[in-house]
Order: structure tokens, then sequence, then C-alpha cells
């Protein structure tokens, strides 16, 4: 039984709505093909970086934090 064309919309839109909810303010992990550790839901496409990377950046994380509230008149938020 093939699907009408109201009905395939509707289940179209259906499946888009629950995306865009699923994926707005959601951060989700994957490790990629090439092996490194991508995360989704940050922007447009995933920051992937490799695991010596992540723990370089999760070492800086405290003067990444001191630098934003030094910094906060000057940076934009997105939201």
């Amino acid at each position: 039984m093939e699907e009408t064309l109201e009905h395939k919309l509707a289940r179209l839109e259906a499946e888009n709505t629950a995306l865009k909810s699923r994926r707005a303010g959601q951060l989700s992990l994957k490790v990629s093909e090439k092996g490194g550790l991508s995360v989704y839901g940050l922007g447009r496409f995933p920051v992937t970086l490799y695991k010596e990377q992540w723990s370089k950046l999760l070492a800086f994380a405290e003067e990444i934090q001191k630098f934003l509230k030094e910094n906060d008149h000057l940076l934009k938020s997105k939201e």
C-alpha cells in the first residue's frame, strides 16, 4: 500500500521536527571514521579532534574560562 502524498508530507514534517528538537542544545559524541572524537550539537558541523588534541584542550579549560570572563564584553553570543 503506497503512502498518499499528504501522509508522506505529514510523516516527513514530523521526522524533521523531531530531528530539530533533538538536536537543539543537545550534545552527542561519536568516533569518526579516522579515529577522532566528534562532538555534535555545537553548530552546523561537528567538532572533531584526536584524543591528544582533546586532552590538550581540556587541560586548557581553566584558561579558556578565564579568557571568556575577561573578554565577555567583546564576545558575541549566538542566542
